[in-house]
């Protein structure tokens, strides 16, 4: 592939058999497209279709065993058709109906529709999968209440189109690399399965003092001792606000309840320590957090009491196995205290069986952060090849007389 002209019906990068193939055409989808509108006799809540948001796929819809017979109307779905949800089709709720849901139903709500000789769905999905395309559509949404965008309206929509062997193409090229991506997310779960297996393993499980997987070399060694987190853990607060603050983008670190949220001028605490969230949203999330660093005020940092005797890695894999959800209070923010779980027991390794607990852990750790930046790398790479294969000109929204 390489770069063409700067026609905003041309990509800018083209397979090489489709270099002199001329510019794309402009096609309503109603001539791409034709609603299917078969009525399903069966009327099975067994076999409901849903469309997830964010381009997450079609897929069955759970059955709860308390759906009661009503007055709507379903219609039978085949495989190949696209279909979308009328209130969410602008948030990434459509695709294409796998072979496993042939034959199921949806409501008018969730229309479905066949495609015409010479259109490629696959195709049809990616190019309507731009963020900068499917986000338009909300324009379209009518109603009170919960607006819909409708098939009469999304029909009028216009989209580019190359001849079907360049549609088929493209497809082919960015579901090779959908495959791919697939794959590294399988690889990034399994790592992250292994990992949740080892730290119930590693660790003594509630009313236990010696874990049930040991190092070769502690095999003998003696029971773990039972102690409280606040034997081993201090507490520091912070009085950092996160609307107070004047962020840059470089500096010393300041971590928020997702991780770094900006950098400032100076920092809070000299040594690496443990975050935790203590109010809000995600509240009982760790972090393990490096030193010249910071936290908000949402935010305590725990550090170990004794460095000879406690490891600070350790004691941080080993809050990842307390359970913080029954230290929560408060109904409307979240709140958990130190000086509640702070009492909460625990048992504790000699330090030699902590060091290595903590370098086994770290460095499975490193390896799922280094597969999760390689999914981050591939996913970028496919937004890249995204915006290289289809024209810059086709992020309006546009319409037949329009």
């Amino acid at each position: 592939m390489k770069t063409p002209n700067d026609s905003p019906r041309l990509p800018r990068l083209r397979f090489p058999e489709f270099q002199n193939a001329g510019e794309w055409e402009v096609k309503r989808l109603g001539e791409v497209l034709v609603e299917s509108r078969i009525r399903s006799e069966e009327n099975d809540p067994r076999k409901r279709i849903t469309v997830r948001l964010n381009q997450k796929g079609v897929q069955k819809r759970e059955y709860r065993g308390t759906e009661a017979e009503d007055a709507t109307i379903f219609f039978k779905r085949r495989k190949g058709q696209f279909i979308y949800g009328k209130q969410n089709l602008h948030k990434g709720a459509f695709g294409i109906i796998p072979d496993e849901l042939d034959g199921f139903e949806s409501s008018q709500d969730i229309p479905a529709f066949d495609f015409n000789s010479g259109y490629d769905p696959y195709y049809f999905v990616y190019y309507l999968g731009q963020e900068k395309i499917y986000t338009n559509l909300e324009k379209l949404s009518t109603g009170t209440g919960s607006k819909r965008i409708h098939p009469k309206e999304f029909l009028q929509v216009e989209f580019l189109f190359p001849s079907l062997p360049e549609q088929q193409k493209i497809a082919a090229c960015l579901s090779s690399l959908d495959e791919v991506i697939a794959g590294e997310r399988e690889k990034l779960a399994l790592l992250q399965q292994h990992k949740k297996g080892l730290l119930q393993q590693l660790f003594p499980q509630e009313g236990e003092t010696v874990p049930r997987l040991r190092f070769p070399e502690f095999q003998n060694a003696e029971e773990w001792e039972v102690k409280r987190l606040g034997d081993i853990l201090a507490v520091e607060s912070s009085d950092l606000a996160l609307n107070k603050l004047e962020l840059k983008t470089t500096g010393y670190a300041v971590y928020g309840a997702d991780g770094i949220v900006g950098y400032i001028d100076d920092f809070q605490q000299k040594e690496p320590y443990i975050s935790i969230v203590k109010d809000g949203s995600g509240v009982g999330r760790l972090n393990l957090c490096k030193a010249q660093t910071s936290i908000l005020g949402t935010l305590s940092a725990l550090k170990t009491k004794d460095e000879k005797k406690y490891n600070l890695v350790w004691a941080y894999y080993l809050l990842n196995t307390v359970n913080f959800s029954s230290y929560v209070k408060g109904a409307g923010i979240p709140h958990i205290y130190y000086s509640d779980y702070k009492h909460h027991q625990i048992a504790v390794a000699n330090p030699a069986e902590q060091q290595k607990i903590a370098a086994c852990l770290s460095s499975l750790d490193d390896l799922i952060a280094a597969q999760t930046e390689k999914i981050e790398l591939l996913e970028q790479h496919k937004k890249g090849l995204v915006q290289g294969v289809f024209p810059m000109g086709n992020g309006e929204l546009r319409m037949e007389n329009g």
